[in-house]
């Protein structure tokens, strides 16, 4: 399941980077949420369909690498149109994120509780995710008749062409001195084209104003993604036993407080944004919280074969949860928010997506890091 998630997310988000800016977005983002649509359809009647092991293994993995081909394009898609906008509206997508994880955490909560058969509710998780692709095709749809976005969208196109007459103009102005100098002539009409085209930015150039950010937002996940779930699913309770606080120890103090502490994290850039987006100590937070990794491992977590257990009460875990994930939250939204802003307002799209490449490597590289950091316990 890891590899065939992360793989396709990481090579389609890396795509997206480069033909985002040939395909028009509307076809992106419209085109993924009906391939997804149909994908978790497919999964809900399926649900209902008895199969062997093999055949059912097969098919899942396929649907999971077209889910994550198709997701990658629709998140780059949308981080680069979140770019157009003001930064305040980037961190919605991010919040969005986290509260999508609080329903997953709570739907599993409900399901123990309930004792609903498997089956279920599995059919009930699928057509929920159709509802709301649904509800996301009709938002989209809308989208271009909110005077906001008119506005914003036709201000982009607007600085566009007017760096690139600008450019131009200089270029021309370039030229003519030269050919003066040296007694030439030449016919410069033809080169408006050339001219245009070389100045539109390329993804290295705008990648070397955001690199700070992208790296930042790749370490954030790759340490989030490199302990939870792998070892903080694993920790077990040390209070209560034979109660029902086991049986919803890992839902409640590693699913459920992950999600609502991060989506809280992320919906906090909404109203504070410290430290700045040229600020220093923004990538020396996300370096900080390195030390989450060693924190979670020296937990009781089990089966361990090496290190010794020093934070064995439920409280040592349960404040590392909320500090690890309300981190999280905050510093990738921050970061996700300041990469578009970094550059020019025609390069925020292509920024935006080079910005969704590295949180998905970030994802990638933390589930690759997962396998020694749990079997290293």
């Amino acid at each position: 399941m890891t590899l065939c998630a992360m793989l396709p997310l990481l090579i389609f988000t890396c795509l997206n980077s480069f033909i985002h800016q040939r395909i028009p977005q509307q076809i992106r983002i419209i085109s993924s949420l009906a391939a997804i649509f149909l994908v978790f359809m497919v999964t809900a009647i399926l649900v209902k369909v008895p199969m062997e092991p093999l055949t059912f293994f097969i098919i899942t993995m396929i649907k999971i690498v077209f889910i994550n081909s198709f997701g990658a394009i629709l998140q780059g898609s949308l981080f680069g149109l979140a770019g157009l906008l003001p930064t305040s509206y980037t961190a919605p997508i991010m919040s969005g994120q986290g509260l999508a994880g609080t329903f997953a955490a709570v739907a599993l909560i409900c399901a123990i509780a309930t004792g609903s058969e498997l089956k279920e509710s599995a059919f009930g998780y699928f057509i929920t995710a159709c509802v709301v692709i649904m509800i996301a095709i009709g938002s989209y749809v809308m989208l271009p008749r909110l005077d906001f976005f008119c506005f914003y969208s036709m201000k982009n196109k607007r600085e566009n062409a007017t760096s690139v007459t600008q450019a131009e103009m200089e270029t021309k102005v370039d030229l003519i001195k030269k050919d003066v100098v040296n007694g030439v002539e030449r016919n410069h009409c033809r080169n408006g084209d050339s001219l245009a085209s070389s100045h539109r930015s390329s993804v290295l150039g705008i990648f070397k104003k955001i690199w700070v950010m992208a790296v930042s937002v790749c370490l954030v996940f790759t340490v989030t993604i490199g302990v939870f779930p792998a070892v903080t699913a694993a920790v077990k309770p040390t209070i209560g036993k034979n109660t029902l606080w086991v049986s919803y120890f890992s839902p409640v103090a590693c699913f459920l407080m992950f999600n609502i502490f991060d989506w809280a994290g992320r919906s906090l850039t909404t109203v504070c944004v410290w430290p700045g987006k040229e600020s220093r100590l923004l990538p020396f937070l996300v370096v900080i919280r390195l030390i989450f990794i060693p924190l979670f491992m020296l937990c009781n977590v089990q089966p361990r074969n090496y290190l010794p257990v020093i934070f064995a009460h439920d409280a040592w875990y349960l404040t590392f949860m909320s500090l690890f994930s309300i981190s999280n939250g905050y510093l990738a939204s921050l970061c996700m928010c300041f990469g578009p802003k970094k550059v020019l307002s025609h390069e925020a799209e292509t920024a935006g997506a080079i910005m969704a490449f590295f949180l998905s490597l970030g994802l990638a590289l933390g589930a690759i890091l997962s396998f020694p950091l749990r079997y290293g316990i």
